[in-house]
Parts: C-alpha cells; sequence; structure tokens
C-alpha cells in the first residue's frame, strides 16, 4: 500500500515541480551549454555513455547544471542512484546509503551511485565518513557545489575526485532554455498557448545572468499570472518579463546608440573625475545586463589612457579588478567593479603617455627605418665587434644617479622629445626627476671639461 501511495506522491510532485525542475534533459543530447565539459569529444560525455563513471565533483554558479548532469547520470547508468542534499542530511542519511550500498554490491554486483548536493555544506567529519566507501568502490561520489571545492571539500576526497566546472551559461543557451519553456508542450508550459516577444526574451536571457533556474522561474510566473489577450493566447511582452524578474526595463540596446551612449558617458565621466557619473552609469550597465568582462576591459583602457603615468597604481588596480570579476562573477562583481571605477575617476589624470605613443607612430611612419646608433647596436652576436657594434656605449649603472647622456634616438632624430610629463599626480615626480638628473650629468661633463 505504501509503495502505492509513494508512486502516486512521485506523480504529483512531478507534475506539480517548477518549470526547471520539469525541464530537466533525461540525455546528455538534450543538455543546453557546458560543451567544454560534456562535447561528444569530451572526457565526461565519453565516461557517461559508457556507464564508466568515477567519483567527480561539479563545481559552478547556481543553475548552471550541475544537478541536472547528475539527473543525466542518473537515467544513463546501470549502477543504483541515490541522492541525498548536504542541507538537511547528516551522518546517519549516509550510513543508511552506505549500508545499502553494500547490500546491492554483494547481493547484486551493482555499484551505487551517491550524488550529494550542496556537498560543501557537510562539515569535516560527515565528509571523512564517506572516505573509505569511496576509496574501496562501495560508493562512486557525485558532489555539487557553488563553492570552491578546493576550499570546500576535503583534500583527501578532492584527490579521489575529477573536479568539473560549470560555466554560466551564455546568453543564447539561456534563450534556448527559454524557447523550450515557453513552447514545449511535453515538458515546458506549451499547452498555455503562451507567446514570447523577441524582445522580452533577451530581457530575460540578459537578466538571468547565465543562471536557467532564474529565467525559468520568471516565465513560468509571467505564464501563470499573465490574463489572456483577445487572441486567446498569453503574451509576454517586455513589461511583462520585467515584473517577473523583478528588474524594471531599463532602455539598453547592446547592438544600438544607446549602448554606445552609456558606455561613452560612463568613459568621459572617469576621464572628466567625476567618480558619481561614472558610478551612475556603471550601475545603469550592470542593471541592463552589460557584460563584466566588457566593462572591466573599459575600464582598464581609461586607466591607461587618461591616467598613465600620472597615477601608474590605476592601471594594476583595472587590471586586478578585470580578473577578479572573471572569477568572482555577479552580484559581488559591481563591488570590485566599482572599486576600480571610483579609483579611475579619482586618480590625477594624464594622457601624455598616449600623445608620445601617437607622436612616436607618426614619427616612424613619415620617417622610415633609420638605422640604431653603432654603439646601441648588439654586441653579443659573432663578428659584432669587428663591425663595430656596441662600441663606446656607456653603461648608465656606472654613472651618478644611474643615468648618462648618449645618443639613444637615430642621429637623424636627435633632441627630438616625444614623451612630456604633464604636471599632475606622480608625472610631477618623474618631471622633476628627469630635469635633476640631466642637468646634473649635463654639469658633470662641464666640470670634466
Amino acid at each position: 500500500m505504501m509503495d502505492l501511495f509513494d508512486y502516486m506522491r512521485e506523480n504529483s510532485m512531478e507534475k506539480e515541480a517548477p518549470l526547471a525542475a520539469r525541464l530537466r534533459p533525461a540525455t546528455l543530447d538534450e543538455v543546453v551549454g557546458q560543451q567544454h565539459i560534456i562535447g561528444k569529444d569530451k572526457l565526461l560525455y565519453r565516461a557517461i555513455q559508457a556507464d564508466k563513471i568515477s567519483s567527480i565533483i561539479f563545481y559552478g554558479p547556481p543553475g548552471t547544471g550541475k544537478t541536472t548532469l547528475a539527473k543525466v547520470i542518473a537515467n544513463s547508468t546501470s549502477a543504483e542512484f541515490t541522492q541525498i542534499n548536504a542541507t538537511v542530511s547528516g551522518k546517519k542519511d549516509m550510513e543508511e546509503v552506505v549500508a545499502k550500498a553494500k547490500d546491492t554490491l554483494g547481493m547484486y554486483g551493482k555499484k551505487t551511485i551517491l550524488f550529494i548536493d550542496e556537498i560543501h555544506r557537510f562539515n569535516k567529519s560527515q565528509q571523512d565518513y564517506l572516505l573509505p566507501f569511496v576509496e574501496d568502490g562501495t560508493v562512486v561520489l557525485i558532489g555539487a557545489t557553488t563553492e570552491n571545492p578546493y576550499f570546500e571539500v576535503n583534500g583527501a576526497l578532492i584527490s579521489r575526485s575529477i573536479i568539473f566546472e560549470l560555466k554560466p551559461l551564455s546568453r543564447e543557451d539561456v534563450k534556448e532554455l527559454i524557447h523550450r519553456a515557453v513552447y514545449d508542450r511535453q515538458k515546458g508550459m506549451g499547452a498555455y498557448e503562451a507567446v514570447m516577444e523577441e524582445d522580452a526574451m533577451d530581457f530575460l536571457a540578459d537578466m538571468a545572468g547565465g543562471d536557467a533556474r532564474h529565467a525559468l522561474n520568471a516565465v513560468e510566473l509571467g505564464i501563470m499570472t499573465t490574463p489572456r489577450g483577445a487572441d486567446g493566447k498569453i503574451h509576454i511582452t517586455l513589461e511583462v518579463a520585467g515584473e517577473c524578474i523583478q528588474k524594471r526595463v531599463v532602455k539598453y540596446d547592446k547592438t544600438g546608440d544607446n549602448h554606445y551612449d552609456t558606455i561613452s558617458a560612463f568613459i568621459k565621466s572617469m576621464r572628466g573625475s567625476d567618480p558619481d557619473a561614472a558610478v551612475y552609469y556603471l550601475a545603469k550597465m550592470l542593471y541592463a545586463g552589460e557584460s563584466v568582462t566588457f566593462i572591466a576591459r573599459r575600464i582598464m583602457i581609461c586607466a591607461s589612457e587618461d591616467v598613465g603615468n600620472a597615477d601608474p597604481q590605476a592601471l594594476q588596480v583595472a587590471v586586478t579588478a578585470s580578473l577578479a570579476v572573471e572569477r568572482v562573477g555577479m552580484p559581488e562583481a559591481q563591488i570590485i567593479l566599482a572599486n576600480a571605477v571610483t579609483y579611475v575617476a579619482c586618480a590625477p589624470k594624464s594622457n601624455a603617455a598616449v600623445c608620445a605613443i601617437d607622436e612616436a607612430m607618426r614619427c616612424v611612419r613619415d620617417t622610415g627605418n633609420l638605422p640604431v646608433p653603432s654603439h646601441l647596436q648588439d654586441a653579443h652576436y659573432k663578428g659584432a665587434a669587428k663591425l663595430g657594434h656596441g662600441l663606446d656605449y656607456k653603461y648608465a649603472h656606472n654613472y651618478p644617479n644611474n643615468y648618462v647622456r648618449q645618443q639613444y634616438l637615430p642621429y637623424e632624430l636627435s633632441g627630438r622629445e616625444f614623451y612630456k610629463p604633464s604636471g599632475n599626480g606622480y608625472e610631477v615626480k618623474i618631471r622633476e626627476h628627469m630635469k635633476r638628473i640631466r642637468q646634473e650629468a649635463a654639469g658633470t661633463e662641464e666640470e670634466e671639461k
């Protein structure tokens, strides 16, 4: 009788499960995204197809398919498949799984795959309990975690597992899942006769931030709460999409004028030393789903082009921010970007390096291939000394201030200046330093005469 009740309960739960759960693929070919680990030439794809799964840990942001891949393995394997969630399970649950796994292995010769969702929630002793059973093959462990497993999972379990990192889904991947959700009649909501406008689909794909579950929850909410139109269909417009994902729709077309106007205002605000305007335009871009890597690139360019040597630290801040946002992701990445933006906006400004390279490029274009002065030429290769290469070169470190006057530019460009430090920030020190060592060198030469 209990079996009948369990069957009815499972049937009911399957029908009433959230859309994201109902849309979960049953086979590898139905999985969207993560081709870097489940492409047909990849190890994980081959292992699942051959039913030769060893202990693995899926690591990645929410909504990227960790549980989905575990379910695909469950549908593909001949082994027993058991799932527990570390947020609500404990050592007693694992003891029951291990006991049953031993019986299954002894009586039927079948292995047991144990999928532990949120495995990082288990403490060290709970994780340690699994070690001998993973080691002797009683269970094959599949762990899923949103946290870096190298920090949150015991080293001994890590050494016995293969780590697969899942990436946030691309915008196109999320759009494909949204399309399935709206129009698939078997697993999706196709029976509701809903129609989603293209700009609404684009908006949800952008706002999802690579999290499929976030987008699918919004789709389900939109279809279930939007009244039918005069044509009998449910129309999911841009406005409906904005309400469902709890974000105001910002007019921001990533391929249109508004995109270029906003990024232009963003850069000009940093260049103009207005941190308030700069961080406002940063917020506008983030709110509209602009790529954090795109924004980080613009900050690095501004740090080089508009701050330069007036504050050499600005470029380091921008580069570090760029690396950090790739590792951290949203929403925390917005804090990292805000730090970089306000630093660059408040830094002293100089475009002296830009002017220097622009003028030098024009000079090279206009003057052609001028010869390098012979005393600067390489003196190490065979026969160089006989040709006079490197002769009479003055080694700067042998002179006061590690500086000596000699001809560095081609002789035809003698006296030409390209880099002219500004009177701002650190370039004041650069200018004073260069002036001082040149004057002292000239004085030394006069004394020697």
